[in-house]
């Protein structure tokens, strides 16, 4: 397997989980803010222009952040990154669209990039507070989700590989304070061997 990540994009999180699995992949930066994946060699590879993507042993190509993590996990049960049953199951997809589609993508994407939701600079403002506002309900969401279990679904799930990349936006790149649910996950995450690992070999582990 070959996956296409940008350092401390939400792609570490399926970083996190190829190091988890504990099977030989391969890891190639993309580089985002010199436009790499606006060039033709990346949009041959992926016409989406984005990043995770993961090339699979028959040499198809895999995107979206909840498609690829629920496709490692029912692919490698050994290594236990999706529960069995049918109702934990569904709530880990929940858990995936909310942080992506929501969090991330209607939030975050305003905070961290407002000249895309407004036509002049004036206005950047009061995207990136409508960003932090949706960002905030969502931590709250996400902090009743946790109910104050370690993980999100009780043991270790594809659902806490991305709630931790936008903990991860929040304290390291907006130097916020978590909610104490939030937080222990945050630290707890920190503390997988595969997590550190990922954060070393993709230069922000600092």
């Amino acid at each position: 397997m070959k996956l296409y990540y940008a350092p401390g994009a939400c792609s570490i999180g399926i970083h996190i989980l190829l190091e988890e699995i504990g099977r030989p992949y391969e890891a190639v930066a993309v580089d985002l803010r010199g436009g790499e994946h606006r060039q033709p060699a990346f949009m041959a590879l992926n016409p989406k222009s984005k990043v995770p993507a993961l090339v699979r042993d028959d040499g198809s190509l895999l995107t979206e952040f909840p498609a690829i993590a629920f496709w490692l996990a029912r692919t490698h049960p050994a290594a236990k990154l999706l529960p069995d049953d049918l109702e934990a199951q569904t709530r880990a997809l929940e858990v995936m669209e909310y942080v992506t589609a929501t969090v991330h993508m209607q939030g975050f994407s305003r905070i961290l990039h407002p000249e895309r939701f407004a036509p002049t600079e004036a206005d950047f403002g009061r995207v990136e507070a409508r960003g932090g506002e949706i960002v905030a309900s969502g931590f709250r969401s996400l902090d009743r989700a946790l109910g104050g279990r370690d993980y999100l679904l009780g043991d270790f799930s594809i659902a806490d590989a991305a709630l931790f990349y936008v903990e991860f936006w929040a304290v390291r790149r907006r130097g916020m304070t978590l909610s104490p649910n939030l937080s222990a996950h945050f630290a707890r995450m920190l503390a997988r061997p595969a997590v550190a690992r990922v954060l070393r070999r993709e230069g922000v582990d600092h």
